[in-house]
């Protein structure tokens, strides 16, 4: 593949610092948003171009990289980008959505001549505003290869599952520890406040042993404190966790973790808490 121009597409609380990495590596060519005032607000930050048409994305760019909501989102995607883009274009799909779409962009994008690798992320907000993702890929090691360079501006690590669909799969199963340790933290911090123990020592205390996660490094204080607007959307898990169901069915394992999460959140939902950050949780875990 000649110089890379990579297009990124889906400027929200992941993809605005991740196309502010490519822009700082001088990879960054054109930003894309639904929200067109989004897109060129971004560009003139990062001083690149923000095209109203999608399809002046995959005429410019060889890398095109999509950080979207819905699955819906990255098959219109795929279709509108494989009609206008040059043969040996690399679509990179960092969106969260089932293996199943993952193979059917694939295969949309195949058809003209092009790749594409599923590449989920998972690190938080945080992650991807220090570029430190990870990132799990399916898909041709070739289209990886060719597209490593637009990953490695903001990951800590490049894992490479397998074919199409790995990826997906791989972080589906990673939503399901995100959940899990979700309710164990949330349920252990909201009986540390019936009992009295002040958070300044019980933290760092449960930190440094064998109940120490990134959950409670990170959210653990701000829970406490009931700010819930500091990270990964509530309303993005329960929407994760209908895909991971749908995958556990078909798999025949167990779906205890996954039942409870989705049932708990959508109470949260119907309360109008979409917005918060998934440790809002904590609220259905207190004294009612």
């Amino acid at each position: 593949m000649n110089e890379l121009k990579v297009g990124f597409v889906g400027l929200g609380a992941m993809g605005l610092p991740m196309a502010g990495h490519l822009a700082r590596t001088g990879l960054l060519g054109a930003v894309w948003n639904r929200s067109h005032d989004k897109a060129a607000a971004a560009a003139q930050d990062y001083g690149v171009s923000a095209p109203t048409e999608i399809a002046e994305i995959a005429r410019r760019c060889n890398v095109v990289a999509l950080c979207v909501p819905a699955d819906t989102d990255v098959l219109e995607l795929a279709q509108a980008i494989a009609e206008h883009a040059q043969p040996g274009t690399v679509v990179v799909d960092h969106s969260t959505v089932s293996s199943v779409t993952a193979r059917a962009a694939h295969a949309v994008l195949a058809a003209h001549g092009c790749d594409f690798i599923d590449a989920p992320v998972s690190g938080g907000v945080e992650g991807a505003k220090s570029g430190k993702l990870s990132i799990m890929v399916g898909g041709d090691a070739a289209a990886l290869e060719r597209a490593r360079p637009v990953l490695e501006s903001y990951a800590a690590k490049i894992s490479h599952m397998g074919e199409v669909g790995a990826g997906q799969n791989t972080k589906a199963v990673n939503q399901v520890l995100v959940a899990g340790i979700a309710q164990a933290v949330c349920e252990g911090l909201a009986l540390s406040e019936q009992l009295g123990l002040d958070p300044e020592r019980l933290l760092p205390t449960l930190g440094a042993g064998a109940a120490g996660n990134w959950f409670l490094d990170k959210r653990g204080a701000t829970m406490l404190r009931d700010e819930f607007k500091v990270g990964f959307k509530l309303a993005l898990l329960h929407k994760d966790l209908k895909i991971v169901r749908q995958l556990a069915l078909d798999a025949g394992t167990d779906r205890s973790i996954i039942e409870k999460s989705l049932a708990d959140y959508a109470v949260l939902l119907a309360q109008g808490h979409g917005d918060d950050d998934i440790s809002s949780l904590i609220r259905l875990k207190r004294k009612r």
